[in-house]
């Protein structure tokens, strides 16, 4: 039970430090609720802390009463947001000299949480779906891996690329286990103008990392295919990025992908998201 306890405390030192070696890294990638919650906690005790140092001085803040922690610390809120004070001031040098200082943290600490925010807020995001699902199915008589991808958004991403690249491990003459990525070529790996859908296709072919292989190989090596895609989002001028993972287990042999492109009364193309993850076994050869 102590050398558990002990571990997890390890854990916990180690986490702590990570966070604290790269504190702005994690700031910026954690949820909003933790980051409201934190930039709370760290005004309240920066706020605990001074009004502890006013109350060290008897008589320092005018008006509050004596010992009076909830006064001291509202005088300290008072003072660090610069809302500016009502019958509460401060009464003494000692009171002026930790009043300015506070102020000149609590400028810099509005600051910092201000563009904090206004960067995570401001941050581009890309909306692309990829399926939840990829198949090999048959195109031109070569088996084909393929998989759908969709711009969620009603703009354009520019010089949008894709790249799929397969991990597994493989094992060497000398008995060695290696985590080796082969990239998979693909019939298409950028387009001028993404918008609407875009079927990613890889053929199988006799140099293909997936040839000869099957989802029981892939599951036996810990396969997956990491996709992952980039483009120039054309309304906010900036590069945008996104990934997906396809375990063995959502890779469909001998299936094809639904098809969910259409066009309106007025010739404008819709995307059906209803049946977008949706796939069929593949009809047999005639």
């Amino acid at each position: 039970m102590i050398r558990g306890l002990k571990t997890r405390l390890t854990h916990w030192v180690a986490a702590g430090r990570d966070i604290l070696g790269d504190l702005y890294h994690a700031l910026f990638t954690m949820g909003w609720p933790a980051f409201i919650f934190g930039i709370g906690i760290v005004f309240v005790l920066a706020n605990g802390g001074f009004a502890l140092a006013y109350l060290a001085q008897p008589g320092a803040v005018v008006h509050a009463r004596p010992g009076s922690f909830a006064d001291a610390f509202f005088f300290s809120v008072q003072t660090m947001a610069t809302i500016g004070y009502g019958i509460m001031y401060p009464g003494t040098f000692y009171a002026n000299v930790l009043m300015s200082l506070e102020t000149l943290i609590g400028l810099f600490g509005v600051a910092f949480a201000t563009g904090l925010a206004f960067a995570r807020f401001s941050r581009p995001r890309a909306r692309i779906r990829f399926s939840e699902t990829a198949v090999v199915s048959l195109y031109h008589g070569v088996p084909t891996l393929m998989f759908r991808v969709a711009n969620q958004r009603g703009n354009q991403i520019l010089e949008a690329r894709v790249q799929v690249t397969l991990l597994r491990n493989e094992h060497s003459p000398e008995g060695q286990t290696m985590r080796r990525f082969r990239d998979l070529v693909l019939l298409r790996d950028s387009t001028p103008s993404f918008s609407y859908s875009w079927t990613v296709m890889h053929p199988i072919t006799g140099n293909s990392p997936l040839s000869g292989t099957s989802r029981a190989a892939l599951e036996a090596e810990d396969a997956e295919l990491v996709v992952t895609m980039a483009g120039l989002d054309e309304t906010l001028a900036q590069t945008i990025h996104a990934r997906h993972v396809y375990r063995p287990a959502a890779i469909h042999w001998g299936h094809r992908l639904r098809d969910v492109l259409s066009k309106d009364a007025h010739g404008r193309y819709l995307i059906d998201y209803g049946h977008f993850d949706d796939i069929e076994i593949e009809p047999p050869e005639t």
